[in-house]
């Protein structure tokens, strides 16, 4: 591991970049950082040294790749359980569970979507904040740092359609969260229905509940190329 001023060099640590929720067209979705070798950042004062340099709403760490274990986080503290970094990590990796320290989380694909199946209590909470109208949400201005709000508004409730966006409220640097699986799975809960959730510059997340209290969430993932990264993964 090399360390400038106490700071880990991200320049020397290979790590794939996602795009995770992207929208129909394969554009937007939310950037995820995934260190396949989680070993070669060790201790979680590193790890969130890396997270903070790398600038993504979440960074994953891989302990192992044949288990699915894994640890997230933030610029600026690590998490439990958060929904985009598995989405993400499911896809990268082709892993039909993944491991975390709230329990289990079955991954599975359908066609160009990856699921996972979550409770939403492990989510750490936010505040659901319905408006009028999408007009109304996509109006809205970046609040200041406080509290982690999820404003959202029906575009088509018949059909399950929602206009959301996602301002975490952390004074981290990530002002607004272009797509938030973590928020999905509350609303969802909160509504009791399959949604279909437009959020940020143009994202998207499917949801849709299942059973004893379970909620699944997918969506498109792709990646961008970058230094250490093998390739995509082909399933049947």
């Amino acid at each position: 591991m090399v360390l400038d001023g106490g700071g880990v060099l991200h320049g020397d640590v290979a790590h794939d970049v996602l795009r995770v929720f992207c929208g129909p067209d394969g554009r937007h979705g939310n950037a995820l950082g995934v260190v396949r070798e989680g070993a070669a950042v060790p201790g979680e004062a590193a790890r969130q040294e890396l997270a903070r340099q790398l600038g993504f709403s979440e960074t994953v760490f891989v302990d192992d790749t044949k288990r699915g274990t894994v640890d997230i986080y933030t610029p600026g503290t690590r998490l439990p359980f958060a929904g985009h970094p598995l989405v993400g990590t499911a896809w990268l990796l082709d892993l039909d569970v993944l491991q975390l320290p709230v329990g289990d989380v079955p991954a599975r694909w359908d066609g160009e979507f990856t699921w996972i199946t979550a409770q939403p209590g492990w989510a750490p909470p936010r505040t659901l904040r319905q408006y009028a109208s999408a007009a109304e949400v996509d109006a809205l201005a970046v609040p200041e740092p406080g509290e982690w709000v999820y404003a959202w508004a029906w575009q088509d409730e018949a059909a399950g359609r929602i206009r959301a966006r996602g301002f975490p409220g952390r004074g981290d640097g990530i002002d607004e969260d272009e797509a938030t699986g973590a928020a999905a799975l509350l609303l969802t809960q909160q509504l009791g229905r399959p949604l279909t959730i437009t959020q940020g510059a143009g994202s998207q997340l499917l949801t849709a509940p299942g059973p004893a209290g379970t909620i699944e969430l997918g969506g498109r993932v792709t990646r961008q190329p970058t230094w250490g990264s093998a390739p995509d993964p082909v399933r049947a």
